[in-house]
């Protein structure tokens, strides 16, 4: 007995010692590394699933490049993506001997400076920052701007829609960028005002996929109340009816096409007869005659549901509105659209002039600076979860800035009668008539930007 005793502890330290053994000469897996992430910042040689542009080896013999912009683009070491970032800079400084002037020029000169040096041939710097409508197609038909395409293929870097989209001039896309698409627009809505008028919580349409232009109208009509009986409004729905730029990125549509108005396309007529409905149904709060800040003002006074901006002005609600809780929901998706979708009028990217020698290697560096595994789940998840405490705001915005459609209107063409044109469909003109009567002035207008 005490013979089978001492066996079965023999036994029994012999299998620990093997597991001992085992335990000793296994590694981490990735599930047990400090941030869980395959392919971290200090793992060099993880492998990776997408396309990186092969390896080059150039020496740019001292070359000093110049990158314009109007604020520093200089890589800050305020987070460890930055710093990783600013590492890989300096490494490749010194394989391939070259260095960096980051040139900063006002926003109010920019555009003068940099056309007046591109088109004596002396271009201001190596990569400059420029907006869409100052180089399409004025500067890039006179061939000022190398094609960059084909340099871009690595898409954990470079955002596509910057190169294929918002760059594109007759098939080839002559900017790029990496980072974030753009601020994420859509609504946000008083929380607080909207549980006071016992309506049903706008996170509720988003959860049901529900949220689109006509239950956006039904919430807007619910929350204009008379709550005092005096037989006027004072509590409303909606700040304005003055949404042209939301409402044609929600419904994939443009008032321009390279160079044709977009008026009577059918994605442009919908996003034009739902604005009318705005308008002749009454469903936002009246103009008091203020500025374009009228309407966030009125949503600031705690009495206005709903309010269409854009995610960085929730620093203003926290600062002004503290005793309201403020939610964002996307701006409500359009018939034609699949998703839900943001804005923007004036898309800027980096480019690189033609009379900059090897674009090829200039990109390259730019791919290589930016390519790492970050620290983030999502491009613009710390800019999102500073702005906004609850989760479902976070995700919202998330989910809004996934797609960003351009929506040409002055900006890019500025003898439109684009203020006209809008005001005529606030004050309730039938669309038919409206798109009679500016399809001709819209054209002029963009032949004068296309034509020679």
């Amino acid at each position: 007995m005490r013979l089978n005793k001492f066996f079965l502890l023999l036994c029994a330290l012999m299998f620990a010692m093997v597991l001992a053994a085992c335990s000793g000469d296994s590694k981490p897996t990735d599930s047990d590394s400090d941030d869980g992430k395959k392919g971290s910042n200090d793992d060099e040689s993880a492998q990776v699933d997408y396309y990186q542009t092969p390896e080059m080896d150039f020496d740019m013999g001292g070359r000093t490049i110049k990158w314009v912009s109007w604020y520093s683009e200089e890589i800050p070491e305020d987070n460890p993506d930055n710093i990783k970032k600013k590492e890989n800079l300096e490494a490749l400084m010194e394989k391939h001997n070259f260095s960096i002037e980051w040139v900063v020029v006002d926003y109010g000169e920019y555009q003068e400076k940099v056309t007046t040096s591109l088109l004596a041939g002396q271009p201001i710097g190596d990569i400059i920052r420029f907006p869409r409508p100052w180089m399409i197609p004025t500067l890039t038909k006179q061939d000022l701007f190398w094609p960059v395409d084909e340099y871009t293929k690595n898409d954990h870097v470079f955002i596509q829609q910057y190169t294929h989209d918002y760059s594109l001039y007759e098939g080839r896309g002559y900017g790029f960028r990496t980072g974030i698409n753009g601020a994420s627009s859509g609504i946000f809505y008083n929380r607080t005002l909207m549980e006071d008028l016992g309506l049903t919580p706008l996170q509720e349409y988003v959860d049901n996929d529900n949220w689109n232009w006509d239950t956006f109208i039904e919430v807007a009509k619910s929350a204009n109340k008379d709550t005092n009986n005096d037989g006027e409004l004072d509590v409303w729905g909606l700040a304005t009816d003055a949404l042209i730029v939301p409402a044609l990125a929600a419904n994939e549509a443009n008032l321009v096409y390279e160079d044709k108005h977009g008026l009577e396309d059918p994605k442009t007529v919908e996003t034009l007869n739902f604005l009318s409905r705005l308008a002749t149904e009454d469903v936002a709060r009246p103009t008091e005659g203020g500025d374009w800040t009228e309407p966030k003002q009125f949503f600031m006074q705690g009495n206005t549901l709903m309010y269409s901006g854009s995610d960085y002005e929730m620093n203003d609600f926290k600062a002004d509105m503290p005793d309201y809780d403020i939610g964002f929901v996307p701006f409500p998706k359009g018939p034609s659209s699949e998703g839900y979708r943001s804005f923007v009028t004036i898309p800027n990217y980096l480019t690189i002039p033609k009379a900059v020698e090897n674009p090829d290697q200039l990109v390259y560096i730019y791919e290589k600076i930016n390519d790492i595994q970050s620290m983030y789940d999502y491009p613009k998840q710390a800019s999102l979860e500073s702005l906004f405490t609850k989760e479902e705001d976070i995700e919202n915005a998330r989910i809004a800035g996934e797609v960003i459609n351009v929506v040409d209107n002055i900006n890019g063409y500025p003898t439109m009668p684009y203020y006209e044109f809008e005001g005529e469909i606030r004050e309730g003109t039938s669309i038919s008539t409206i798109i009679e009567k500016y399809k001709d002035p819209f054209q002029a207008s963009i032949d004068e930007v296309w034509k020679d």
